[in-house]
């Protein structure tokens, strides 16, 4: 057994005192030493965390046994150390954000895709009638994407209704959504419902159960993750890397953040790349006063704000 886990999850569910529940939750989380980030909103729960086994055992635990998330699915990952720096939980108004509130807010519990399973989806996928959707941004699919993918050039995933018209030509299709875990597609295929796209799916766990289920064939390139790992390994069966360095062009999956702070652009640069520029993504990058230290992952944590 590794040292430690990861659980990615997510759950639509009313919590009625979502802001309370932040709190409470926050101090249960740091009790039995788990690590990581949370969001909860009145519409449900979804986080990332890392902890030693028994910590991630305790936690899962704590959570089935709140009635409101009976139906919560946990997706778990060894590592072999804590991928987060701190424990924050965090109130927000959507637990991911695409800014469709009030009247013309979404629920999933009424409307959304069909889930397919991982096996279902790669049964699917390579059929005529039937275009796979990839819901992610664009700093996302660029180091990983399923092959074949259409993708809809979001920087945010709150853009996705300015986007929609993209896909309009395939409205006689089966239209097949995907994400990282799954959270995304929950919206965005209501999202496509509601917009008069009348046969819409979605992968059930998002490319995180696919990889575990399937060896993640057909994904080119590696998974973008939100913790301290960046990205992770997925297809085990024909791999192979898309993404290139901002730089120079070369083939590389190295995903880090520019280390001059006034631009911080998120990107591929390679490993020579980044020693070359000390970090920088340019030139000015390299030369700015205010720089910080080339770390050589390439990886800054942000301050954390705002968080509970």
């Amino acid at each position: 057994m590794s040292a430690y886990q990861v659980l990615l999850y997510y759950c639509y569910t009313r919590i009625e005192n979502a802001p309370e529940y932040a709190v409470s939750h926050l101090e249960f989380c740091k009790k039995i030493g788990l690590k990581g980030r949370i969001i909860v909103a009145e519409e449900g729960l979804n986080g990332t965390v890392s902890g030693s086994p028994e910590a991630c055992a305790l936690y899962m635990s704590h959570v089935k046994e709140d009635p409101r998330f009976a139906s919560l699915e946990f997706k778990i990952n060894d590592c072999d150390a804590h991928v987060f720096h701190k424990m924050h939980v965090r109130y927000k108004p959507e637990i991911v954000h695409l800014g469709v509130r009030g009247e013309k807010a979404l629920d999933p519990n009424k409307l959304t895709g069909k889930h397919l399973s991982p096996q279902e989806f790669l049964e699917m996928k390579d059929r005529d009638d039937v275009v796979v959707v990839d819901m992610r941004s664009d700093y996302e699919y660029n180091l990983g994407k399923f092959k074949n993918a259409v993708t809809l050039d979001l920087e945010n995933f709150r853009d996705l209704p300015q986007h929609l018209h993209k896909l309009e030509s395939y409205k006689d299709k089966k239209i097949l959504t995907y994400c990282t875990g799954g959270i995304k597609c929950e919206k965005a295929s209501a999202l496509l419902l509601e917009n008069g796209f009348s046969d819409v799916y979605q992968l059930h766990g998002g490319v995180v159960k696919y990889a575990q289920e399937t060896g993640g064939v057909d994904f080119d390139g590696e998974l973008y993750v939100f913790d301290g790992r960046i990205k992770v390994d997925v297809n085990t069966v024909n791999p192979t890397i898309i993404s290139k360095c901002f730089i120079c062009g070369t083939p590389s999956p190295r995903m880090v953040n520019c280390a001059n702070p006034e631009c911080n652009i998120h990107t591929t640069i390679c490993e020579s790349c980044g020693i070359e520029y000390d970090g920088g993504c340019s030139t000015p990058c390299k030369e700015h006063p205010r720089k910080r230290p080339y770390n050589e992952k390439g990886y800054y944590p942000k301050p954390a704000i705002d968080y509970v």
